[in-house]
C-alpha cells in the first residue's frame, strides 16, 4: 500500500507502505534532515491511526529519508514564523494540535514500532525514536535533546522519558547541557536495542521485523500493553490489573492455536482472533 496522506501538489511529508504485514513510516523531508512541520504531525496522526485499525499490520518501522538524519526535530523556521504571527508558545504536550495524539502521546497503540535510526536524533527527532518499543540504529546515529540551548523544554517527551530510560544522573547531564550520545554510548546504556554499521541496518530491522511478525499478534499487543501500563506500578497491582489485550488474547483462538502447532511439530498459523 502506498502513502494515501498527500498534501494538494501531491507532495507528502511523510512516506507510507505496507508489506508482509509491516507498515514502514518514513519522515520525507531529507532536504531539512527531516524536520518536523506541523503538516508531518499532521500525516503521521493520520498513518498511526491507520497502524492501529488494519489488523494486517503487525508491525510499524519508523525511519527517516536520506542518508543524514533520522530527524533533526521541530522545524525551528516554522516556529519562528509561528511566533512571529502570535501563535503560543510550546509547553509539554501537543494536545489540541495537528496529529495529536502524536506518537509520543499515543498511549494506546497497541502494535510494535521500531525506529530505524541512521544519523542525527535530536530533539523531536529523539523524542520520536524513545517513544518506539525498540530502536535499531546504525554507528553513525547521534542523539540529543538540544531544547535548553534554545531556550525551550523537550516538550514532546524526552524529559520524561530520558528519565526513565536511563539512570536519573545520566539522563540530567544530557538534559540540562544538550550535549550529544553516540549510538555506542546509547548502547551501552541499553537506551537502544543493536548498533549495526549502516550497510547492515536495513538486514538488522528485518531480522527484528521477521521475528515479530512470526510471532503470536494478540500476544504481542497483550505484552505491550500490560509492560507499558504496569511499568510504574507496584507489583502485586500490576498482577490485578485489567489488561485489555490480554483479556482478548486468553479467550482467543490464537491461545490454542500456538499449543496446538507445537504439539503437531508444525508452525502456527495465526489469525489474530
Amino acid at each position: 500500500m502506498t502513502n494515501p496522506f498527500t498534501d494538494p501538489a501531491g507532495r507528502a511529508r511523510v512516506r507510507y507502505e505496507k508489506k508482509d504485514h509491516v507498515a514502514y513510516v518514513t519522515l520525507d523531508r531529507p532536504e531539512v534532515l527531516n524536520a518536523l512541520d506541523l503538516r508531518t504531525h499532521e500525516e503521521l496522526g493520520a498513518v498511526w491511526d491507520d497502524v492501529e485499525a488494519d489488523d494486517g499490520v503487525r508491525v510499524a518501522v519508523l525511519t527517516g529519508a536520506g542518508d543524514r538524519a533520522f530527524s533533526a526535530g521541530q522545524d525551528l523556521k516554522e516556529r519562528a514564523r509561528l511566533t512571529e504571527q502570535g501563535a503560543a508558545p510550546t509547553t509539554f504536550g501537543s494536545r489540541g494540535r495537528p496529529g495529536w495524539p502524536r506518537l509520543t502521546e499515543r498511549f494506546t497503540l497497541s502494535k510494535p514500532v521500531i525506529a530505524r535510526v541512521h544519523g542525527y536524533a535530536l530533539g523531536g527527532g529523539f523524542e520520536l525514536a524513545l517513544a518506539c518499543d525498540l530502536i535499531i540504529a546504525s554507528e553513525e546515529a547521534v542523539f540529543a535533546l538540544p531544547e535548553v540551548t534554545l531556550g525551550l523544554v523537550p516538550g514532546a517527551g524526552g524529559a520524561f522519558r530520558l528519565a526513565r530510560q536511563l539512570p536519573l544522573k545520566t539522563a540530567m547531564g544530557y538534559l540540562l547541557t544538550g550535549r550529544r550520545m553516540t549510538a555506542a554510548t546509547a548502547l551501552r546504556f541499553g537506551l537502544v536495542n543493536e548498533v549495526v554499521p549502516y550497510s547492515g541496518l536495513d538486514r538488522c530491522v528485518a531480522e527484528w521485523t521477521d521475528d515479530l511478525v512470526r510471532s503470536a499478534p494478540l500476544s504481542v499487543r497483550a505484552i505491550k500493553e500490560s509492560v507499558l501500563r504496569s511499568v510504574d506500578m507496584p507489583l502485586e497491582e500490576a498482577f490485578s490489573s485489567r489488561y485489555v489485550w490480554e483479556e482478548r488474547r486468553r479467550c482467543s483462538r490464537d491461545a490454542v492455536e500456538g499449543v496446538r502447532a507445537f504439539t503437531d511439530k508444525r508452525d502456527p498459523v495465526w489469525t489474530g482472533d
